[in-house]
């Protein structure tokens, strides 16, 4: 029973850090779109968030393939999670919809 426990805490950090990558990267999208510096919020991004769920793997999951397993699980969970969530989001917003359709 405590092994289960263990691996219900490996899937839930696994999801934890998927939200934090896949709902940065969403929210990198919006508001680098906005900026001038386009090119740097999203190098900045995409090396924090990485950075974050590898040292996340590496130090929560990291010594028991069981774990890692139950982790990257959570973490793919996630990305369907945040995709879903964020699509509705999208077509709830008018002007989004309009966005997709420019020259």
């Amino acid at each position: 029973m405590n092994e289960f426990l263990i691996l219900a805490a490996a899937l839930i950090a696994g999801m934890m850090l998927g939200v934090f990558f896949f709902g940065g990267l969403w929210w990198t999208v919006r508001k680098g779109m906005e900026s001038e510096r386009v090119a740097l919020w999203f190098v900045g991004s995409m090396l924090l968030r990485t950075s974050v769920v590898l040292l996340g793997f590496y130090f929560v999951l990291g010594d028991d393939w069981r774990r890692l397993v139950a982790g990257l699980l959570g973490f793919v969970v996630a990305r369907i999670i945040v995709t879903r969530l964020t699509r509705s989001a999208e077509q709830a917003n008018p002007f989004t919809q309009d966005a997709r359709h420019a020259p």
